[in-house]
Parts: structure tokens; C-alpha cells; sequence
């Protein structure tokens, strides 16, 4: 194959994982917009995700029509429950006493997983076959193209979801100012309860439509959150397109890496990255200095 044509397959490859890491990133964002902690169990939420969806399509049959809103509905009930029992009962909460809770509840979620699908990797059928598509002589595997229309609709249901409804705007409220919200008659408990339950489901799609290109096991998650979370602070906390455009970056960046120097460097990749920005420019590449994500949507 020659140079440009790996080129562009790797920056198709990029730009797939990359949209995943956008979608992890935005979970973190909203969580983060809304209790400013960082929510680590976000990459376990992505991990349950795809086991669930396999327990659904490929142990109990299920179509995928059926299978994904089913997986959905399921991680926005682990989102809710981890809110009501680990974070919710806590009284005067301080930002660390939160960050250690999720790291708890992350461990308590891969021990969970661990037990009900074993340590095995698992693997999931591709939503429309395997057979490449040629692309600028490339190969375009079919999944990325769900991949990526799955996380523009995100992106869009995203928006409307902030800009144009009643509970977006609420919680865009809380983000701003949560002491000027309760006093507008905003139930902000409420809202950050609705703000795990979003990240939870965000999550949940990310570990449905990666699956069946890089395989599912109880430990992936804290790889997957980790680079999430590197597209997130690498964007700017707090900053929603921030946070799509560095996924995006991030995942190019670690594709290119992979192919063109060493496949051994693909992960640290990300950590470089996010180690990079922390000394140099601590705020992100669209950083704000406080938690105002909703209003960039």
C-alpha cells in the first residue's frame, strides 16, 4: 500500500477512536459541569456499556434495534443509582471527597464485571458486516461509519437537548451559577442527578460502538477514561466542542503515532499528550477557567 494510502487509513482509524474519546469527554464535562468533580468512573461506564450490549445481542439473541436502547436504558440506571448511594448521601461534600468516591465506585464497577462476564475478552458483531469499503485507497471498515454518524447525532441531540428544552436549560443554569438557580426554584440535587444519568448513557454508547473494533473486557475502562479524560482536559474542561475537536486530535495523533512510529506507543500517546498540556497550558486548548460547558453548546 502506499505512503498516502496508509496515511489516510490511519487518520480514518484516527478520527473513529477519536470521535469515541469526544464522547467519553463530553461525559466527563457534564458531570463536571455540574458537581465540578472528575467523574472516574466514566471510563467503567463506557466498559459496562459494551459488555451489557453483549449480553443483549450476542448471549440472549436480542436484535440490535432492540439491544442498543435496551444497554442504553440499563447504564442510565447504574448512572442514577451511583448518584442516590455514593454521591447524593454524602454531607458537605468537598471536590476530593467526591474524585474519591468515583475512584471507589469505578473499582466497585470493574469487580462487578469481572464476576458476571469473567476475565475473558468478549467480542461484538459489527452493526452491518466487515467487508471494507474502498476509500481513496484506504479500506473504510463499515463500523467506523456508525462510529462516527452515531457520535454527530450525539452531538446534535446534545445541543438541542442544552439550547431548546426546559431541563437542558436548567441544568445550563446550575452550570453557570448553582446558587442563583436554587434561588430561581431550579432543584439542583435534581439536576445533578440528571447529569449522572446523562454521562452513564453517553458512556454506554461509547463502550456499544467501539466494541466491535477493539473487543470488550472488565479491565478496558480505565484505558478508555483515561484517554477520555485526556480529550477533555487536552480541550478545555468544561468546554463541549473543546472537548469533540481534542478527541478528534487525540485520536488522529495516536493513530499516526501507532502506524507510523511504533504500534508499543499507542497508548502512551495519550498520556503524553495530557501531560504536555498540563505543564504548558493547565486550562486546555479551549479551556475556561470555570465550570461553564452548557453555554457552549
Amino acid at each position: 500500500m502506499p505512503l498516502y494510502s496508509q496515511i489516510i487509513q490511519y487518520v480514518l482509524s484516527g478520527i473513529t477512536i477519536g470521535s469515541v474519546y469526544a464522547i467519553i469527554a463530553l461525559g466527563f464535562n457534564i458531570i463536571y459541569n455540574s458537581t465540578s468533580i472528575i467523574n472516574f468512573a466514566q471510563g467503567e461506564f463506557v466498559m459496562l456499556g459494551g459488555l451489557t450490549m453483549i449480553f443483549f445481542t450476542v448471549m440472549l439473541k436480542f436484535p440490535l434495534v432492540i439491544g442498543f436502547p435496551l444497554t442504553v436504558l440499563v447504564l442510565t440506571l447504574i448512572g442514577i443509582i451511583m448518584e442516590r448511594f455514593a454521591i447524593s448521601p454524602i454531607k458537605k461534600p468537598t471536590v476530593v471527597t467526591l474524585i474519591i468516591v468515583t475512584i471507589a465506585v469505578s473499582i466497585l464497577f470493574k469487580g462487578i464485571a469481572m464476576l458476571v462476564w469473567g476475565k475473558d475478552t468478549h467480542f461484538l458483531p459489527p452493526f452491518s458486516g466487515e467487508k471494507g469499503i474502498a476509500f481513496m485507497g484506504a479500506s473504510l471498515n463499515p463500523q467506523y461509519i456508525w462510529v462516527v454518524g452515531i457520535t454527530v447525532v450525539v452531538v446534535v441531540l446534545l445541543s438541542v437537548f442544552f439550547k431548546y428544552t426546559i431541563i437542558g436549560k436548567a441544568m445550563t443554569a446550575c452550570a453557570v451559577n448553582r446558587t442563583a438557580a436554587s434561588l430561581m426554584g431550579i432543584n439542583v440535587k435534581r439536576m445533578v442527578l440528571l447529569s449522572f444519568a446523562l454521562s452513564a448513557a453517553i458512556g454506554g454508547i461509547a463502550g456499544i460502538i467501539i466494541t466491535p473494533i477493539t473487543l470488550m473486557s472488565y479491565d478496558n475502562g480505565a484505558i478508555l477514561g483515561l484517554k477520555g479524560f485526556g480529550a477533555a482536559v487536552l480541550g478545555g474542561l468544561g468546554n463541549f466542542y473543546g472537548a469533540i475537536f481534542a478527541g478528534l486530535l487525540l485520536g488522529v495523533m495516536e493513530s499516526l503515532g501507532a502506524g507510523l512510529v511504533h504500534s508499543g506507543y499507542k497508548d502512551a500517546i495519550a498520556l503524553l499528550v495530557l501531560l504536555l498540556v498540563l505543564f504548558i497550558k493547565p486550562s486546555g486548548i479551549f479551556g475556561v477557567t470555570e465550570a461553564s460547558g452548557f453555554k457552549k453548546f
